[in-house]
């Protein structure tokens, strides 16, 4: 399987069409973001994703904190050079490794998280650094002026910020070129593009990244009641996954599920399909050898006009499907 390149943005950062998202590889301080994980599954996943040429990899120093970063770096010792590597910094991690839940984009934190990165990541470079969320007591520009002295010393190739509005977007991108923003963005959360973000960065060629591409796991149809979610899984606590928005946004997915067995896909693979083929790159997380084959196999699904036209009557632009995050966490997005 050949899968496709395409440039992020328009900086000169190429990559797969789908990325790999690896936070659910690692558990995140006492519990498990999605249930527990297996070292050394995780690690053949991320190793099985470059031979197949899906090499872009997702991470942040909050995943664990840190552990996800030394993760990755065990994955890839001697491959390095084969991998895209983006990771995140801007939730404060104190000097006992612990997180404080503020966010920090001061001038000074932004130096010592990356030179905490590239030390968890075995690395002297990270190919994408991202804000991962906007520290609302500190200019953007500072924070952007920050990272781009660490592109000029080599460290960073190319830089970009997380759930982040079209102001603070033009704002950054006035002081140093911002090669992506990441955001969710799913048939589920199309909020971005409700707020005029993606036309923003469209606007601008900047490249966008879709995580939780498959609705938090919602899309993959995995789950049919509340109980199919591991007991510590924080997905039990947001909106999305509660009461009777919870069983609005199964009868989706049955309709969903439809329209993929029509095309022989699974509705996760349609899921993903539908997200590339407007030019977004998904990053998927999987800890899986398994779900990684199938989420790589949709680059090669070719969506008509009239499925996407079905799959836009199925959940128009606009359906509310619950929020993504609890309150303190929404509060977070800029």
């Amino acid at each position: 399987m050949e899968i496709k390149q395409i440039s992020l943005g328009s900086q000169g950062l190429v990559v797969p069409t789908i990325g790999l998202g690896c936070m659910g590889m690692t558990g995140f301080e006492e519990g498990h973001m999605y249930g527990p994980a297996d070292e050394q599954e995780a690690i053949s996943t991320i190793r099985r994703s470059l031979e197949l040429g899906g090499n872009f990899l997702d991470t942040a120093d909050l995943y664990g904190p840190l552990k996800n970063e030394q993760l990755i770096a065990k994955a890839i010792v001697g491959t390095r050079d084969q991998y895209i590597l983006a990771t995140k910094f801007g939730w404060e991690i104190d000097d006992d490794n612990k997180v404080t839940w503020a966010i920090n984009g001061k001038k000074d934190y932004v130096k010592k998280s990356l030179e905490r990165s590239l030390k968890n990541l075995n690395t002297d470079y990270i190919d994408l650094y991202y804000l991962h969320r906007l520290d609302k007591n500190t200019p953007i520009e500072e924070t952007v002026e920050a990272m781009a002295e660490l592109v000029k010393e080599g460290k960073v190739g190319y830089i970009g910020l997380s759930e982040v509005s079209s102001e603070t977007v033009r704002r950054a991108h006035a002081v140093h070129p911002i090669t992506a923003v990441q955001s969710e963005y799913s048939l589920f959360e199309r909020t971005v593009e409700e707020r005029g973000v993606l036309a923003t960065l469209n606007e601008l060629g900047i490249g966008f990244v879709a995580y939780s591409p498959l609705g938090r796991g919602f899309l993959s149809g995995q789950i049919k009641k509340i109980d199919d979610l591991p007991e510590n899984d924080f997905r039990r606590a947001i909106p999305r996954f509660q009461g009777e928005m919870f069983n609005k946004n199964i009868e989706l997915v049955k309709a969903l599920e439809t329209t993929a067995e029509g095309k022989n896909v699974t509705s996760s693979q349609l899921a993903l399909a539908w997200i590339m083929s407007k030019g977004i790159v998904p990053i998927p997380g999987t800890k899986r050898r398994k779900y990684l084959e199938q989420n790589l196999a949709a680059t090669t699904i070719e969506l008509t006009e009239a499925d996407l036209s079905r799959l836009e009557s199925i959940v128009p632009l606009g359906t509310d499907t619950g929020a993504p995050y609890d309150e303190f966490s929404m509060g977070l997005i800029d």
